[in-house]
């Protein structure tokens, strides 16, 4: 069926809106592909939807074509499953918790690992029933913090969740793998740049772990690749290379130096090449960030410090995902106040071991390492204090920034950093949901046999975000054609009654040859026209105009830019061979 312009739900408007940041928002709201409801909520108008459901079907088509069975659970969701996996606390905030007029508990669900094992243990139970894979494409709720970006980081949003269940961790890697090849597949056909990157696992849990990330500036998420390898991880992931402990015999001793004025790296290493004759850099400095932590569900938050070299800084998201799932904040005011010991500038290893801090460094923080730190003096710093003979710390953590030219952990290469959105995000989850259900198979021998599974996400309504922000230009959005909310934009540019109807005739040729087609008929002027065609972005706009005179129309290639006069009669033809490729 033609979509005509005349009559379609449409408004689209020449200002950005007022809370848009990146290209994606300001031009899916400006195109008429979404609204805005409230904070991180959006509704989807017909061109978007359309968009939306395009991508849907091509993602269920990639799982199908894997063998995965598509189901559906509903959003709204009791407790007791996430009580007994403990993500009920373990989400903290971010989960959409209410009560029904009974007093029971109830969440908007997040992710569905709880629902599939269950289901799964409810229906199956030899080995014979196994291996399978489920999967569904259904709304999620998570209550962000901050939304931002429009649909790109949203409250409300469309998910394919899918689930393989597997008798053993080598059926698992092999479902594994299926999924790989499945989201490769998917992420080709939407016509995405895209990276797949080595990923933590967090509240999820399980080990292997990768992301698929769509490469755009404005993307949330920073990876590293090296430049002499195939390594490639988000940062979160990066393990950092530890150098080999050093000889502690024959190092100088711990001196404490008086350095007044230096409560940071900066003040401390000018004084010291000031002061000394030895040259310091930051990088001999040992920093020590203080925060607190609190596990999910309890009230009391513990004291944590983080020891690294002094030339970098805390990278919060790696520490964060460090910690999963216990909550971490920075110190405040009242925290120093109740723990004197923690001299502000000058803190150092002695004060918070003395006073059974947990204190966890950097993994370049090694034995037979000498620092400059704190000497837990106002103005008072401890030259050479010596790792592992003048302190011992309780363990290593990732937790300093990861910068270009670090050296590749694969120890190919320096690493280079970019930033991307995350599309996918596949998980070797393991048996931590098959335990807390007891999921098992009786198997051969007759004995019961535990399960294991995988998880396994694409944001399907982020893809359309993430497509929108490679694919634009400065006048609109550019869809590859796979997605594209139609195939050919028509566009009747004149007045007279011929033009009308021969636009009105090709457009409908187009149309019984099962091209898509969108056509503005309206009574506005071909300036308002054009510009709107281009801000809708169909890849092929035909204009039916004054050429007519001549007996050519124009197709344009809405990507390259290029236009082409064709011959009216043979219009139909050459759009259909445009749009089959």
């Amino acid at each position: 069926m033609i979509t005509r312009m005349s009559t379609l739900f449409l408004r689209t408007l020449r200002e950005d809106p007022a809370d848009a940041e990146v290209p994606s928002h300001k031009l899916l709201v400006r195109a008429g592909y979404v609204r805005r409801i409230a904070p991180g909520i959006y509704s989807w108008l017909p061109l978007g939807l359309r968009v939306l459901r395009k991508i849907e079907e091509i993602v269920r088509e990639e799982m199908n074509a894997i063998g995965a069975q598509e189901i559906h659970f509903p959003a709204l969701l009791p407790k007791e499953p996430y009580d007994a996996t403990n993500r009920w606390t373990e989400y903290g905030p971010n989960l959409f918790r209410l009560k029904d007029r009974k007093g029971g508990d109830y969440l908007l669900g997040p992710t569905h690992e709880e629902l599939f094992a269950l289901t799964v243990k409810g229906e199956y139970s030899s080995y014979k029933d196994y291996p399978v894979m489920l999967y569904q494409i259904q709304t999620k709720y998570r209550d962000e913090e901050r939304p931002r970006a429009g649909i790109l980081r949203g409250r409300e949003f469309v998910m394919k969740d899918s689930y393989s269940f597997d008798l053993d961790d080598e059926g698992l890697a092999a479902s594994y793998q299926l999924h790989r090849d499945a989201y490769i597949r998917i992420f080709d056909r939407v016509g995405l740049r895209y990276v797949i990157v080595a990923a933590t696992s967090g509240a999820m849990g399980g080990s292997a772990s990768e992301e698929f990330l769509a490469e755009s500036e404005t993307g949330e998420d920073t990876f590293v690749r090296s430049t002499e390898s195939g390594f490639a991880a988000n940062v979160e992931a990066v393990v950092t290379p530890a150098p080999p402990a050093e000889p502690i015999e024959g190092k100088a001793a711990a001196e404490v130096h008086h350095t007044p004025n230096t409560p940071t790296i900066e003040t401390l290493v000018d004084f010291l090449n000031a002061n000394t004759d030895r040259k310091f850099t930051a990088a001999d400095t040992l920093k020590n960030v203080l925060v607190k932590t609190r596990q999910p569900g309890s009230p009391d938050w513990e004291l944590l410090a983080v020891g690294l070299p002094g030339d970098r800084e805390v990278d919060m998201k790696r520490l964060e995902a460090s910690l999963e799932p216990a909550e971490v904040a920075l110190l405040e005011e009242a925290d120093f106040a109740a723990n004197p010991f923690l001299v502000k500038g000058y803190i150092g290893p002695k004060a918070l071991q003395d006073n059974g801090v947990r204190y966890l460094v950097d993994p370049r923080v090694v034995s037979g390492t000498a620092w400059v730190t704190g000497a837990d003096k106002g103005d008072h710093h401890v030259v050479d204090l010596l790792c592992g003979r003048d302190f011992t710390p309780d363990g290593t953590i990732e937790a300093a920034e990861v910068r270009e030219g670090d050296p590749s952990p694969d120890g190919r290469g320096t690493l280079v950093a970019a930033r991307g959105i995350e599309i996918g995000h596949i998980f070797q989850l393991g048996r931590k949901y098959a335990d807390a259900f007891s999921l098992d198979a009786l198997g051969q021998d007759g004995k019961p046999k535990r399960i294991t599974m995988g998880s396994y996400g694409v944001g399907v309504s982020r893809l359309v975000a993430a497509i929108a922000e490679q694919s634009h230009d400065e006048v609109g959005l550019v869809w590859p054609r796979e997605v594209a909310p139609a195939d050919v934009h028509v566009v009747i540019a004149g007045k007279d009654e011929s033009i009308r109807e021969r636009g009105e005739a090709i457009a409908a040729e187009l149309d019984a040859a099962g091209v898509q087609v969108v056509l503005d008929d309206r009574t506005v002027s071909p300036g308002v026209k054009f510009a709107d065609s281009e801000l809708i972005g169909v890849p092929t706009v035909l204009v039916v105009g004054k050429g007519l005179t001549r007996g050519v129309v124009e197709v344009r290639d809405r990507r390259s830019g290029d236009r082409a006069e064709v011959e009216a009669d043979n219009a139909v033809q050459h759009l259909i061979d445009v749009v089959r490729g």
